[in-house]
């Protein structure tokens, strides 16, 4: 297990120049922290997990590498920017790895869908499954181009804390049909359920509903397309841990096993942090990484707030749960040559499924799963001849009335994640378990600190996202900034690496910070 050398904390004392301490060494914190040290800040960061990542890191076990959250990295130029703002190359630090195909759509009539970034390929694959709809994904590519090029390239990369920034988009939202949920645009364009499922589960990976959450997000079916999915050799974890280890070059400090309790204030003003042992860390600048329900609601709780109220964050709607099962199987590598690095298993339902877990908070029998086999590209994750999995199964989070109770539900849930797998992809595997460990919403809540025990923070709806969001400037102090999934532009790797570089637009330059 690699950890953080604490020593860097004497580092970072040597540094001149203003302090900012940012709040949890997760993808957003650590990226805010790199953007901070090349501005020229003296940076520490604070996690309370033992090595750095959140929801990115990874767990070790007898010889099995568990990557905890995000496997793939969808954009690639967003941490290629972020290295060289830090003066860098990340070719040099990060060996990431095209797959092709990105993924396996399975559903339970036995039809296959396999997604690529080669068009032509992917028109084949539609007119196999749909002949008839050949016509309308081609519309629906130019949709979703459209709307990677708004909402990413132009919303998604500058701050949207204005009121009047949100008034000067609201034409285009409306030419664009923000109203519109991501389903409801693919089913405008495709008539075959299978197809309307393959355009529009993406939302599903940033805690968003496909049927509430706004088209806007059909942007992700380009950013695929355009850009590739990658692995990144040593999963994810490896690139926090690289991040980790650059802004201790920077003259920062990283630690590690550390709890924040409360952000502290001089007036109207952020001025640092008091740690769970009493310790306090005076600071210029304060960056929360912590899930933004987090921050304000404990990181602030004795401070009044205009905005982000008690009443408005119980108001909000919130992402799902996540049902994650890793576990490794022994003399397995050369089985299932069917089962690639991510395969996605449908439920006999779609909409029913999705509704049971967003709105009626419902545990259902029936599920559907994100597969993932990193072994097949990265041997690194397992000992020789062996695999590790990663099976993920969206559920409710904690905050529903009569919500479940995964004390008594753990066990009955993974065996029935066991049948489905046993029987629909990885047949015997059963007989071949080794090492394994569950996360349910009660783990994410105590781990990350997670509100309600969600995947991913507040629910992407139209009326959370953008202006609506929890705003990278916090409005409730000076001094104060978010980054990570629960800010904008929200969740999703690309995401909050880009919350880190719409921060370092808004934070003041060195020279100008008052001591």
């Amino acid at each position: 297990m690699t950890r953080i050398d604490t020593t860097l904390i004497e580092a970072a004392r040597m540094k001149s120049g203003p302090h900012a301490v940012v709040i949890g060494a997760g993808l957003g914190g650590l990226a805010s922290a790199m953007r901070l040290g090349a501005l020229g800040y003296r940076v520490t960061v604070i996690d309370r997990l033992d090595v750095p990542g959140g929801r990115g890191s990874a767990i070790w076990k007898d010889g099995h590498r568990f990557d905890l959250g995000p496997t793939i990295v969808t954009v690639p130029q967003v941490f290629r920017e972020l290295w060289a703002a830090c003066g860098r190359r990340l070719e040099d630090d990060i060996d990431l790895r095209a797959l092709d195909p990105f993924y396996e759509i399975r559903w339970p009539d036995g039809s296959r869908f396999e997604a690529s970034g080669d068009t032509d390929r992917m028109i084949e694959e539609v007119r196999r499954l749909s002949p008839g709809d050949v016509d309308g994904y081609k519309k629906f590519l130019v949709d979703s181009e459209a709307r990677y090029w708004f909402g990413f390239e132009d919303l998604g990369r500058r701050s949207m804390h204005r009121l009047r920034d949100l008034i000067a988009v609201l034409p285009t939202f409306a030419r664009m049909r923000a109203d519109r949920s991501v389903y409801a645009h693919a089913a405008r364009r495709v008539k075959d359920e299978r197809l309307r499922m393959a355009l529009s589960f993406h939302p599903l990976f940033i805690g968003g509903d496909p049927f509430n959450v706004t088209s806007m997000y059909i942007l992700v079916s380009h950013l695929e397309k355009e850009f590739g999915v990658h692995y990144a050799m040593g999963g994810v974890a490896e690139i926090a841990r690289v991040m980790a280890r650059i802004v201790g070059e920077q003259g920062g400090a990283v630690r590690m096993e550390t709890d924040v309790d409360e952000i502290l204030f001089d007036g109207d003003r952020a001025a640092g942090v008091r740690l769970a042992g009493g310790e306090e860390i005076a600071a210029d600048l304060v960056v929360s990484n912590a899930d933004a329900g987090w921050t304000y609601s404990h990181l602030m709780r004795n401070r009044p707030r205009k905005r982000w109220t008690e009443r408005k964050l119980d108001r909000s709607r919130w992402s799902m749960g996540l049902f994650v099962w890793y576990f490794g199987t022994k003399g397995t590598r050369d089985m299932w040559p069917d089962v690639g690095h991510h395969t996605i298993l449908n439920g006999p339902r779609y909409k029913g499924l999705v509704q049971d877990i967003f709105l009626n908070g419902k545990l259902s029998d029936d599920m559907s799963l994100y597969v993932h086999r990193p072994s097949v590209t990265d041997p690194s994750v397992a000992p020789d001849g062996d695999d590790t999995f990663y099976v993920l199964s969206p559920v409710p989070h904690l905050g529903h009335d009569n919500g479940v109770d995964w004390t008594n539900e753990r066990e009955a849930y993974r065996k029935k994640v066991a049948h489905i797998l046993e029987t629909q992809l990885l047949p015997g595997f059963a007989e071949h378990l080794g090492p394994e460990e569950i996360l349910t919403p009660l783990e994410f809540k105590s781990r990350y600190n997670a509100p309600f025990g969600t995947g991913f923070s507040i629910e992407p709806r139209i009326l959370q996202s953008a202006w609506f969001r929890p705003h990278n400037v916090s409005e409730e102090a000076e001094g104060l900034f978010l980054a990570g999934a629960g800010t904008h532009p929200g969740a999703g790797l690309p995401g909050v690496i880009s919350s880190a570089e719409v921060l370092a637009q808004l934070v003041p330059v060195p020279s100008e910070v008052a001591r």
